[in-house]
């Protein structure tokens, strides 16, 4: 969930920083271009101070997400500004900067926001017929295939069809097709290179590339589970890529002619994503032309996915080091990614107020409006601190009329005692 999605085919052959922005992606031809762009001033209720353009319902719903899954209730305007991003139909862009004006053409609404959207409402409370009404809509938009892509009307995607998976396991419901076969067809025999691993989609000529961050929405979309989730029970059999639950790890996945259960998939996919992460403890991302880099966003990613699985044992390497590594990241990337990292201690059942000395909770509510509980703290403690001065002052305005009375008691005594 954090690669900012380019074209089909080029994401299809690399793989992006984690940039813990959701999966955009540079619009076909033909199609909408982006919602308007934000206004000089960030809505109050906002998570983050960047532009959002691109990102404003993705990284809200992330921050009430985590916020939740640690026990924090949220501040409400930051639940309604996410609530006032809705169009009438249901479905969420990436932001609108006129949220009171109608939703028309020129508003590119997308899977991912509204997904995403959804599980946050419901972890939030209150608002259950937006979610409602934003399920409706994204069960609308299935593709013929099973699966979703992220705009309506374009070729399904991995990434896409597991967002919309867990906003429907949030919600209770179930798709009209089930999108579980489509991820098993893009799952890569255990036999080839990336065996286990999802691609994001096939490309032009139908083959498939292994892709880290559709493998982690993948697992997670095979599993039936969102964004937030907790260590599952480990499998019974060992973290191998295999053709079938029942099959060892010498299978050929996809490529044996048997159809792959939802449990193989999400099993060989966390296979993938275990044995990508062994050496080094991450996972590497390049930008054409550039160098190497570690992938913070989809390394947290594929903790969250590995301990769905029930594999903690296999991501505590990675978690570790993100621990050690990956909090500057965040610092610079924002609210959607330390959510991320917090969801992804979640996960392990860590404690994200210990992320490597650093309080992951303390630092994502500093980026947006204030927690109710911490607000209501604040208020109490002014409340507390204006009683005390009031208190002060009245005991001082007491004692100087005591003073005064007691000076004219003086006076009078002393007149009385004149000759």
């Amino acid at each position: 969930m954090t690669v900012l999605r380019r074209t089909a085919g080029v994401l299809a052959a690399t793989a992006v920083i984690g940039s813990a922005t959701p999966a955009t992606t540079a619009l076909a031809a033909g199609t909408t271009s982006p919602s308007p762009s934000a206004s000089a001033v960030l809505p109050s209720g906002l998570y983050g101070d960047s532009d959002p353009k691109f990102d404003g319902v993705w990284r809200q719903s992330l921050a009430l997400l985590a916020q939740r899954a640690v026990g924090v209730t949220p501040a409400a305007k930051a639940v309604d500004w996410l609530a006032g991003q809705q169009c009438a139909n249901g479905a969420f862009a990436a932001f609108r900067a006129e949220p009171t004006a109608a939703c028309d053409a020129k508003v590119a609404v997308d899977t991912n926001s509204t997904a995403a959207a959804v599980q946050a409402l419901k972890a939030a409370g209150g608002h259950d017929a937006a979610a409602d009404k934003a399920v409706t809509w994204l069960k609308s938009q299935q593709n013929k295939d099973g699966g979703w892509g992220y705009t309506p009307g374009s070729p399904s995607d991995t990434n896409s069809t597991g967002v919309v998976v867990g906003a429907l396991a949030a919600t209770g419901e179930s798709a009209d097709r089930s999108p579980y076969a489509l991820l098993a067809q893009w799952s890569l025999p255990c036999g080839q290179d990336g065996g286990g691993a999802l691609a994001y989609q096939p490309d032009k000529q139908g083959k498939l590339a292994a892709n880290a961050d559709a493998t982690a929405a993948g697992v997670l979309g095979a599993l039936g589970k969102g964004f937030v989730t907790t260590p599952g029970k480990p499998p019974a059999k060992a973290p191998d890529c295999a053709d079938s639950a029942s099959g060892s790890g010498s299978g050929s996945g996809s490529g044996s002619g048997k159809a792959l259960a939802r449990e193989d998939v999400a099993r060989n996919g966390a296979a993938y994503l275990a044995d990508a992460m062994s050496k080094a403890g991450h996972l590497v991302s390049a930008l054409p032309g550039a160098a190497p880099q570690p992938d913070y966003g989809n390394t947290a990613d594929a903790v969250v996915a590995l301990a769905a699985q029930g594999w903690t044992e296999q991501a505590r390497k990675p978690y570790a080091w993100l621990a050690a590594h990956a909090v500057p990241w965040a610092r610079q990337s924002g609210p959607a990614a330390y959510a991320e990292l917090i969801l992804a201690a979640h996960a392990m059942g860590a404690d994200p107020r210990d992320f490597g000395g650093t309080d992951l909770v303390t630092a994502l509510n500093a980026t947006g409006p204030a927690p109710r509980a911490a607000a209501e703290k604040q208020a109490e403690k002014h409340g507390q601190a204006k009683k005390s001065g009031n208190s002060v002052w009245w005991i001082v305005g007491t004692g100087l009329v005591a003073g005064i009375g007691i000076g004219f008691l003086f006076s009078g005594r002393r007149k009385q005692q004149q000759p």
